[in-house]
């Protein structure tokens, strides 16, 4: 029994009691140490159960904190990477737009100073013939102003014409009046006439005579009345035609008057235009001179740009080295992640 309880003593739980079964005080001591070992056997066994629930919870806070901790620095380095990466891919498309850049601009350069050169005989060919256009001008000048006097000439004849046909008109007036008083002295007539005729009747054969005279008036204030008529339409025509000419010269009269105040308009103009055109040759003169100094620039522009594009493709080669090495931090950091995580 001594044996046994030191056993248990040990933690050895699995001994087994001597006395167990027996009726006598060793069966009842046996018992009872049977109970002790039950229980301390449970209790070995909690102990053992909540220390293996604490080493699992233990772990478990372990691995998450290892999780988070591995999340949180592929987030920090993540956005280092990402922004190097950004970086260097933006570093890249600039350094090769510059160095685009720099090509075109050596190109246009080298183009600016051919055309520089070639400009500046040109300006001096422009020169001469901007001379030239300012004698043309003023012999133009000369032309027009001799069309001006012409022009006031016509206008002053129109005016004349003018007064010519309104004194016309006039005149048609007064012999519409006079036809108009004719016309009323035949109606007049054939009423005596038709009063005389009535009267002859009358009186029978003793005014068959004046009955002829009668008749005969009428007959002429007939013709009379048809001439006035006749003379009253062509004084209207002679009247229409008139006032359609009046019209007419009135009209030209202030084209004409137009043409002479364009004419002055251009004589002012054509003056301004000789005096610019030698001042465009003056400028031209100095033009050549500036055209020359631009073709000395474009030539030191295309040096400079030259040096531009062999920096643009340093700057291009080392930002393609700065996008492999992130892309390859990036790749070596999914890799050591991998295997935190793993762990």
């Amino acid at each position: 029994m001594t044996l046994a309880m030191r056993q248990l003593g040990d933690g050895r739980f699995d001994v087994v009691l001597p006395g167990l079964g027996r009726n006598d005080e060793l069966g009842e001591m046996a018992e009872a140490v049977e109970m002790f070992k039950l229980k301390a056997r449970e209790k070995a066994q909690a102990e053992l159960d909540a220390k293996a629930e604490q080493d699992r919870t233990a772990a478990e806070q372990r691995q998450a904190d290892i999780a988070q901790l591995a999340g949180e620095f592929e987030t920090a380095v993540g956005k280092v990477i990402e922004t190097v990466s950004s970086a260097s891919s933006q570093l890249e498309a600039s350094a090769r737009s510059l160095t685009r850049t720099a090509d075109h601009s050596r190109q246009l350069s080298i183009e600016v100073a051919c055309s520089s050169e070639e400009t500046s005989g040109n300006v001096q060919r422009v020169a001469t013939a901007t001379s030239e256009m300012a004698i043309t001008i003023a012999n133009i000048g000369r032309k027009v102003q001799e069309a001006a006097n012409i022009a006031g000439e016509a206008v002053r004849k129109a005016e004349l014409s003018d007064q010519r046909m309104a004194s016309l008109a006039a005149a048609a007036e007064r012999i519409g009046s006079v036809i108009q008083l004719i016309a009323a002295i035949a109606r007049q007539t054939n009423l005596l006439a038709l009063n005389a005729t009535i009267e002859a009747a009358r009186a029978g054969h003793l005014g068959r005579g004046f009955a002829v005279v009668a008749q005969e008036v009428k007959s002429l204030a007939a013709q009379t009345a048809h001439a006035t008529v006749e003379i009253s339409e062509q004084i209207g025509g002679i009247q229409a035609a008139t006032t359609e000419s009046v019209g007419a010269i009135t009209e030209i009269s202030v084209i004409i008057d137009r043409i002479s105040e364009i004419a002055r308009t251009v004589v002012d103009a054509i003056g301004e235009q000789e005096a610019t055109s030698k001042s465009i040759a003056f400028n031209v003169q100095e033009a050549a001179v500036t055209t020359t100094q631009v073709a000395a620039s474009a030539r030191e522009v295309t040096n400079r740009a030259m040096e531009t594009g062999g920096a643009s493709m340093q700057v291009l080669t080392s930002a393609e080295q700065l996008s492999e090495e992130s892309f390859r931090l990036k790749h070596e950091l999914n890799s050591f992640l991998g295997r935190i995580q793993a762990a």
